[in-house]
């Protein structure tokens, strides 16, 4: 099984991929914490040129309290990480699929709202 929800933006720059992406997590609830221009990092610490590439960390706050009250060390794997690559045939938005990622912790409860999260995180990457 993937750990990611992917889809491919044909023809669309990753700045209106963004927007889109924004908007559509924004639509399940979702808001951004966190920001990383890889490209613009990668070429500042390393002086290396890639193709455009960027880290959105998204955190629903209804779901993330609840999984944090079941849970409580989950903080260490969130927020949920959503990349914007860019490709030759438009930008790729990937994001990680949480119940995925949250494996190697036994609780049940705290599986099912990873299920939940997957859902709008798959629902969001379709609708972008």
């Amino acid at each position: 099984m993937s750990y990611t929800h992917d889809r491919l933006l044909k023809n669309v720059t990753i700045d209106e991929a963004e927007r889109r992406v924004r908007e559509a997590l924004s639509d399940k609830g979702f808001g951004v914490l966190t920001e990383i221009d890889v490209q613009a990092t990668m070429k500042k610490k390393l002086d290396v040129d890639m193709a455009a590439y960027r880290i959105l960390g998204a955190c629903n706050p209804k779901m993330a309290h609840q999984a944090i009250g079941i849970e409580p060390k989950v903080g260490a794997m969130l927020p949920c990480n959503v990349i914007l690559r860019e490709t030759p045939e438009g930008t790729e938005v990937n994001a990680i699929d949480p119940v995925e990622s949250m494996a190697a912790i036994d609780n049940d409860e705290l599986k099912s709202v990873a299920g939940e999260v997957r859902k709008l995180l798959a629902d969001a990457v379709q609708a972008a």
